[in-house]
């Protein structure tokens, strides 16, 4: 069984079942102890700020706030640089303990042993 967890997440509020798929796996591995990197791209890059996650809507799902909040109690979330460029948002515009970095991280973490990655 793999000890670590890395999900990439691609979609937004373009596909919020997609996206809330994504958040609420990795917050049930966090909770399963495994530990845990969420990685933000593409329209899923906006829920790096503060605020975003609260606008998100879908019915009978967790709020994307809570699920931000117990995937960082115990793993870390990423944001892709070039998303993060593409969209003008730094570090400085970041929630508390999201960082920015690039794909050769995200390959590192991905390739490490015991590491299942998926991407949504």
């Amino acid at each position: 069984m793999a000890k670590k967890l890395v999900i990439k997440v691609t979609a937004g509020a373009d596909a919020p079942e997609r996206c809330s798929q994504a958040f609420t796996v990795a917050a049930v591995a966090a909770a399963s102890d495994v530990e845990v990197s969420l990685w933000l791209t593409g329209e899923s890059s906006w829920f790096a700020l503060p605020g975003r996650a609260a606008e998100f809507e879908l019915p009978h799902a967790a709020p994307l706030p809570d699920l931000i909040e117990s995937i960082q109690a115990v793993g870390r979330i990423t944001l892709c640089t070039q998303c993060a460029a593409r969209r003008e948002i730094t570090e400085k515009d970041v929630i508390e303990g999201v960082r920015i970095a690039g794909a050769q991280v995200f390959v590192s973490e991905a390739m490490t042993e015991g590491t299942q990655a998926l991407v949504y």
